[in-house]
C-alpha cells in the first residue's frame, strides 16, 4: 500500500480516537475541542514530526566537514539505492542503534548513535545505514514518524481522561475507564502492526542496497547483544519512538511478544541468511568509504 495512503488512514483513525476521547471526557464540547487539537496535530505531524523525533533523541546534524566518512558512506549508499541522499545525524549514545525519519525521500534523515560507529565494523555500519535508507525509499518513515507522534499523544489523552474526568459529574465513568485502557492499547497495536512487517522488507532491500545480507545479519546480532546490556536513556524517556530503531532500544523488549514492535532478531537473521544463499553472497558488497577514522576494512 502506498505510504501516503497508509498515513491518511492512520491520521483518520487517530482523529477518530481523539474525537471519541474528547466526547468521553467532556461530551460534545470535549469532542469539538478534540477535533481542533487533532487538526493541529495532523498538520504538525506532517510537517514537523521528523524534527520533533530528532530533538527527542538530541540528534546533532553532521556533514562533510564534521563527519566526512559517514556522510560519504550515506551518499554512496543512496546512489546505489537510486534515491536522494538524506540528512545525516549522530546521537551521543553508547548503545549501538539507528533510525530514519522524514515524510518522503526528498525530506528525510538518518541518525546513528556513536555506539554504532564505535562498536560495529565498516561493513556492518554500511548495512545498518542501507536498512534505514530502505525505510525511507519504502516511505516507511512517513508512517513510523507520525505513529510516534500520535502514540505519545494517545498516552497524553489517557492522562487527561484520568485527571479531568474525575472533576466532571456528567462524565461517564465507564467511558473514562475504557479510554484509559484502550488508548494506550491502541497505540501499542498500531505500532506493532506497522513495525513488524516493514522490518523484514527493510532488511531485504537494505541487504540488496549494500550488496551483502550477512553484513546486516552480523550487525543485527551485535546490536541486539549490546542493546540488552546498555541503556538508551533518550529512548527510555520517549518509548513511543522505539519502533523507529533498527533494534528495539528499550529493555522492556522482554515483555510479552504480542506487543513487541520488532520481529525477533533470530527470525530476521534467518531470513537474511536465506537471502544470502539466494544472492550467492560471499563477501561482496557496495564499495563505500569508512564510517570513522578508526575504521579498518575494504573501504580504506
Amino acid at each position: 500500500m502506498n505510504g501516503y495512503v497508509k498515513t491518511a488512514m492512520l491520521m483518520a483513525a487517530m482523529t477518530a480516537l481523539f474525537l471519541g476521547a474528547g466526547y468521553a471526557i467532556g461530551g460534545s464540547g470535549g469532542a469539538l475541542i478534540a477535533l481542533v487539537i487533532a487538526a493541529v496535530m495532523n498538520a504538525m505531524a506532517w510537517w514537523n514530526s521528523d524534527k520533533a523525533v530528532l530533538k527527542m533523541h538530541n540528534a546533532r546534524p553532521v556533514d562533510a566537514t564534521t563527519a566526512p566518512e559517514l556522510q560519504e558512506m550515506v551518499i554512496q549508499l543512496a546512489r546505489a539505492a537510486d534515491m536522494p541522499a538524506p540528512r545525516v545525524y549522530i546521537i551521543d549514545q553508547d548503545q549501538p542503534n539507528a533510525f530514519a525519519t522524514g515524510r518522503n525521500p526528498d525530506n528525510a534523515a538518518v541518525a546513528a548513535t556513536t555506539g554504532l560507529l564505535a562498536r560495529l565494523s565498516n561493513e556492518e555500519v554500511a548495512a545498518v545505514m542501507a536498512h534505514e535508507l530502505a525505510h525511507i525509499k519504502n516511505y516507511d518513515t512517513l508512517v513510523m514518524t507520525i505513529t510516534a507522534t500520535f502514540a505519545g499523544a494517545i498516552s497524553m489523552l489517557a492522562n487527561f481522561a484520568l485527571l479531568f474526568g474525575r472533576g466532571r459529574n456528567q462524565s461517564n465513568p465507564i467511558a473514562l475507564i475504557a479510554m484509559m485502557i484502550l488508548a494506550p492499547l491502541a497505540a501499542a497495536v498500531v505500532q506493532m502492526a506497522i513495525s513488524r512487517s516493514r522490518e523484514y522488507e527493510a532488511d531485504k532491500l537494505g541487504a540488496e542496497i549494500c550488496g551483502n545480507p550477512m553484513w546486516l545479519a552480523s550487525a543485527l546480532q551485535k546490536i541486539q547483544g549490546f542493546a540488552a546490556r546498555i541503556d538508551n536513556d533518550s529512548a527510555e524517556r520517549n518509548p513511543a519512538t522505539a519502533h523507529m530503531f533498527i533494534i528495539n532500544p528499550l529493555h522492556v523488549f522482554k515483555r510479552d511478544k504480542l506487543f513487541s514492535t520488532h520481529p525477533s532478531t533470530e527470525n530476521r537473521i534467518a531470513a537474511l541468511e536465506k537471502l544470502a544463499g539466494e544472492m550467492g553472497s560471499s563477501g561482496r558488497g557496495t564499495s563505500i568509504p569508512r564510517a570513522g577514522a578508526s575504521r579498518t576494512g575494504p573501504w580504506s
